[in-house]
């Protein structure tokens, strides 16, 4: 993978649980960091729909990484004030890439 390609700056995020001292879950939500890395990313225009999982979902997004093995479907992406949930992780034959099918979100729709 040519590393010119990469050429956009994306916040990986993975939800955490808030709890109490007492371990008891809070009312709210927690997203961490998990990594800052560069990525390709491309809107998408169209529906895809995941058989499979007999879920139909409008993917918005298209980003490629280079291949990491801790990337999730419950992962998020940050990028130039956008969020993007993860559809569907999907890696490459090679394991050099993982192209990541993303649907926007709003932060009200998050939080």
């Amino acid at each position: 993978m040519r590393a010119g390609t990469l050429r956009h700056r994306v916040t990986l995020q993975r939800y955490e649980l808030v709890v109490d001292d007492y371990g008891a879950p809070l009312h709210g939500e927690s997203w961490k960091d998990v990594a800052t890395i560069w990525a390709s990313v491309e809107a998408v225009n169209g529906r895809d729909f995941f058989a499979a999982r007999q879920e139909q979902s409008e993917v918005t997004h298209k980003v490629t990484i280079r291949y990491r093995n801790d990337v999730t479907a419950d992962m998020r992406i940050l990028h130039s004030g956008k969020i993007l949930g993860i559809v569907a992780p999907l890696p490459d034959n090679k394991g050099t890439r993982l192209v990541l099918m993303c649907r926007e979100a709003s932060y009200e729709q998050e939080a």
